[in-house]
């Protein structure tokens, strides 16, 4: 049977206390509703649908690119009428599985296996068990059991709320069943809403039977109503990423206090320190160091290289036995070859640095080409910007810039050139030769340095 995946996300969110929709809060730097799209995505349906709601438009135009037809619930009566309104465009010969777009961590693996239990007369019910199950609608079962029905904790009497096994919305069943059970729903209960979870006392009425999977962990089926959970995903989210990491064989120096906010491909013999920062698409090669409190944003990092503390590295691609920082930036667009180092608070930008040159202190280059072998002194600055517009500044193989120049682009420093500490350079400097550029200094016999008047 093909599959359709509907998600439910029309949430207000109240107890966020934001103006921003629950399904938009952010996870690892994407939105909770990103994640379940992910996830969704990998079981291949035919079709995704997303049922949204409060602040709806603000979340269709955040996920405009995600492949899924968006359905409206104008009014909020309950998750079993929110399912409903995607009903029309339900085929009935198709498997439906239901997630939420605040159910962030549930797996492709889980699903998969939910999946195996919904036939053309099976529904499969994804259920947990928690040692708090306060909140939660619960799972009555009978003597033999089997899965009656799911009592919601409002309706619940003191022997059911006294049960752990726990429904966790997400179920499985054959559409032409489940579009005939939502039209049978009724709103006689404490909220005055159409239950989802009444659907599967229809089915048992009906003779279909109820296949439950239990949850491996409470983590993994956790719904975020408020920022404290918010808090918790993030944290679980975190774990798992570092546990991955680990699993493929990284050393991470603390799992607690690392941030994978993208996807990571790392080679042998990684380590990664504390507060590192992972984001975007971030590739690392064999032996590659990440000092502590580093942020690594889509960059590509070669074998061998080390990478010091207190780094930002984004949109760039640092080549084999590079070293960067401690407390370095390299900005986008930037490429730096072999054996380049790059030491603390130097700043490149959108420039390419040939193998082996060296800027270790207190430099900005800017859109500039910078050749194999060249060393950049201290306090150094390519002035590439005259307010309006870029210029590029090219120095060649082996020069050396003297500590405390500036170079004014457009600007060509030779192969082999040395530029004079201290100088201003304006015109090309041409190859294997000094070039600088200082006044006369002047000692002013007769000057004194101001006095403070004292205070009357």
């Amino acid at each position: 049977m093909p599959l359709a995946v509907v998600i439910l996300a029309a949430g207000q969110g109240k107890r966020m206390r934001s103006s921003l929709p629950k399904v938009l809060q952010p996870l690892a730097g994407r939105p909770l509703l990103a994640h379940v799209l992910e996830t969704a995505a990998a079981l291949e349906p035919a079709a995704i649908h997303v049922v949204y709601g409060h602040g709806g438009e603000v979340v269709r135009e955040q996920l405009a690119s995600a492949p899924v037809n968006w359905v409206r619930q104008a009014e909020q009566l309950g998750t079993g009428h929110a399912v409903l309104q995607a009903a029309p465009q339900l085929h009935p010969d198709q498997r439906v599985l239901i997630l939420y777009g605040d159910v962030p961590l549930i797996s492709a693996e889980t699903l998969l296996q939910l999946l195996e239990g919904c036939g053309p007369d099976e529904l499969a019910l994804l259920t947990v068990e928690l040692e708090d199950p306060e909140g939660y609608g619960r799972v009555i079962r009978d003597a033999h059991g089997q899965v009656q029905r799911i009592v919601e904790e409002k309706d619940a009497s003191d022997r059911q709320r006294a049960i752990n096994e726990c429904n966790t919305g997400v179920m499985a069943a054959p559409a032409r069943r489940l579009v005939q059970w939502l039209k049978q729903l009724r709103n006689a209960n404490a909220q005055g809403e159409y239950y989802l979870t009444d659907v599967i006392a229809a089915a048992v009425r009906d003779g279909v039977a109820v296949n439950p999977l239990i949850a491996d962990s409470e983590e993994e089926v956790q719904g975020v109503n408020d920022k404290v959970q918010l808090s918790m995903v993030e944290a679980s989210y975190r774990l798992r990423e570092a546990v991955a990491l680990m699993e493929a064989g990284v050393t991470v120096i603390d799992p607690l206090r690392l941030d994978v906010r993208g996807k990571v491909e790392a080679g042998r013999d990684v380590m990664l320190d504390v507060n590192v920062v992972l984001e975007g698409r971030v590739k690392l090669g064999d032996g590659v160091k990440v000092g502590p409190n580093c942020v690594l944003r889509d960059v590509e990092i070669g074998a061998g290289t080390e990478i010091a503390a207190n780094s930002v590295l984004e949109k760039s691609v640092i080549g084999a036995g590079a070293r960067i920082g401690p407390f370095a930036r390299i900005r986008p667009d930037s490429v730096l070859a072999d054996g380049v180092h790059v030491g603390n608070f130097v700043e490149v930008k959108k420039t390419r640095l040939g193998a082996g040159s060296k800027a270790n202190h207190l430099t900005y280059l800017g859109d500039a080409v910078v050749g194999a072998g060249v060393n950049v002194g201290a306090g150094t600055v390519t002035c590439n910007y005259d307010g309006v517009n870029k210029f590029v500044t090219t120095i060649g193989d082996g020069a050396f810039i003297g500590s405390g120049s500036m170079l004014v682009a457009p600007v060509s420093i030779g192969a082999g050139a040395t530029i004079g500490a201290g100088s201003t350079i304006t015109s090309e400097a041409p190859a294997g030769k000094l070039t600088l550029e200082r006044s006369r200094q002047l000692t002013i016999e007769d000057w004194q340095r101001p006095v403070r008047k004292p205070k009357d």
